[in-house]
């Protein structure tokens, strides 16, 4: 069993309610998150990337400290968990993240991998004038073809010539180039995403109820055997545990009665414009319906595991067992807290951990 650590360096981190802590994203929240997930043995650390948040009483996301330079810090910080940062792929261009990429290599002595997000939300982009049009939602995954293209290209062999349909370079260079390997990840929940992650890609990470997760889990195998290819599954889920399931399930009440329905309804109206079938975005238009444990829209689509120390422990244990997954990616609706109690209270009740 691997766990990883959903970072909250966006306002409010996973949450979208008023019934769950209320905070600004900083450094030292981070490191904090960071450094006891590392004493906790955690594999893995993630932070995600948003340039326009969704608002709402809670201000949700409308802050969110920028990844590439939040996991240089934690790489100084660290010395044994892994570090992804993520690249919003019409933000920037391959050669500079094929540099970013390489320092923090350099500064965590080999623990940088890359979450690549091929960016959905077009209010992000339009804002900055970066909004490659509606043909980019069935296009996107074309596109992180070349940029991965490009970018592989330039790490492997420093100066780097390519000729495609979105990126032109010509004997670029991107020195000194990465001196570990660079584990690339992705959240390719759509067909098409899970296509390209069985392709490129090293770990996917997928959020769903563990019925549909264990379909997912079935597709990524087999679309790897296609292409030759070992792929990992890492499921995104909550973790809300208590002394008893009453405490946990009254937590998990309370942040669906306090849900923020404006910010919900920005995110939601946003994950409407994406016309890429089957894909997250349409899962997140749905999600006032659904239960927690299915994903509800207070819990931002990831569904929560919730109970008592050793329920949390029994429930974690069916999953992996029941799915085939590889890992988790959790949150927290307090952090620091929740990693150390999962470290102390639930891990140890785990067979496999």
């Amino acid at each position: 069993m691997k766990f990883g650590i959903f970072l909250p360096n966006g306002r409010n981190g996973y949450i979208i309610s008023s019934g769950s802590p209320q905070y600004m994203p900083t450094y030292e929240h981070n490191l904090q998150v960071a450094v006891e997930a590392e004493r906790q043995g955690f594999d893995m650390v993630l932070s995600m990337m948003k340039y326009r948040g969704f608002g709402g009483e809670t201000g949700f996301w409308d802050s969110c400290l920028e990844s590439f330079t939040l996991m240089a810090g934690l790489a100084a910080a660290t010395k044994r968990v892994e570090l992804f940062p993520s690249v919003t792929l019409p933000a920037h261009h391959p050669a500079v993240v094929a540099r970013m990429v390489a320092t923090i290599d350099d500064i965590s002595g080999g623990r940088c991998g890359l979450n690549i997000v091929t960016g959905w939300n077009k209010a992000e982009y339009e804002q900055m004038g970066l909004w490659r049009g509606s043909g980019y939602y069935t296009s996107r995954y074309d596109y992180a073809k070349e940029f991965l293209a490009v970018m592989k290209g330039l790490w492997e062999n420093g100066s780097f010539s390519y000729e495609g349909e979105h990126f032109h370079v010509s004997d670029c260079q991107a020195y000194p180039q990465p001196r570990h390997p660079i584990r690339i990840v992705c959240a390719g929940q759509s067909p098409a995403g899970a296509r390209f992650v069985a392709e490129h890609g090293d770990r996917n990470f997928v959020q769903a109820g563990p019925d549909r997760l264990a379909q997912i889990v079935a597709n990524l195998k087999e679309a790897g055997t296609e292409f030759g290819r070992k792929v990992g599954t890492f499921a995104v889920f909550h973790l809300i545990a208590d002394e008893t399931d009453e405490k946990a399930a009254a937590i998990t009440r309370r942040i669906v009665e306090r849900a923020d329905l404006g910010a919900i309804n920005n995110f939601i109206a946003s994950a409407r414009l994406d016309t890429n079938p089957k894909g997250i975005s349409e899962f997140q238009a749905t999600g006032m319906s659904r239960p927690p444990e299915e994903g509800n829209s207070a819990f931002m689509t990831i569904p929560v595991i919730h109970g008592s120390y050793e329920t949390a422990a029994e429930k974690i244990e069916q999953i992996f067992r029941d799915t085939g997954i590889d890992g988790m990616l959790l949150s927290f609706p307090d952090f620091v807290n929740g990693i150390h109690n999962f470290g102390e209270r639930i891990r140890p009740r785990l067979s496999a951990s």
